[in-house]
């Protein structure tokens, strides 16, 4: 199971990467062909669906390696159990939002199942917000493994061996 785990996370770092270059590839591109007076219009489009596939995987690549932003003023102050509450708090706080991300990106996709693409016939908008579903399922997965690690651990633990128990 951890080689699979470990494959999905490579996966989904080179796609990531992908999508970013294919975006910035796309506008060049577009602005390229709209200086010699041929635009082409399809492209805005098409880099619209890569970053918005390229921010879900992102993100979801941050979160597993605590690259996120946080603030702990408050909470270096609590005491280590204090804090570790706050935690397991604030993981099953995320773990509910991406439980209605998911179903929120599932009914999205549905809807717009019917809905072509902006320029590009007979693709479905639904590619560009399954983003959202797959998106959070990734990150419901970091945030499971998370808490596990959290669960596993006697105290606190830092961002570094958060990071080592589920990368």
């Amino acid at each position: 199971m951890k080689t699979l785990y470990d494959y999905m996370l490579k996966l989904e770092a080179i796609l990531a990467g992908l999508f970013l270059m294919l975006m910035v590839g796309l506008l060049l591109l577009g602005g390229v062909a709209r200086m010699m007076q041929h635009p082409l219009n399809w492209t805005i489009d098409l880099a619209t669906c890569f970053f918005a596939w390229a921010v879900f995987l992102c993100a979801d690549i941050a979160w597993r390696k605590d690259m996120l932003m946080s603030l702990d003023l408050v909470t270096a102050k609590l005491s280590e159990r204090y804090q570790r509450t706050l935690l397991f708090v604030n993981y099953a706080l995320i773990a509910l939002f991406l439980c209605y991300a998911i179903y929120g990106g599932t009914l999205l996709a549905w809807t717009s199942r019917s809905r072509t693409f902006n320029g590009i016939p007979g693709v479905s908008y639904s590619w560009v917000t399954a983003s959202i579903a797959v998106g959070a399922a990734l990150m419901l997965v970091t945030t499971i493994l998370k808490i596990r690690a959290l669960m596993r651990s006697d105290g606190v633990p830092c961002a570094a061996a958060a990071s080592g128990e589920i990368a």
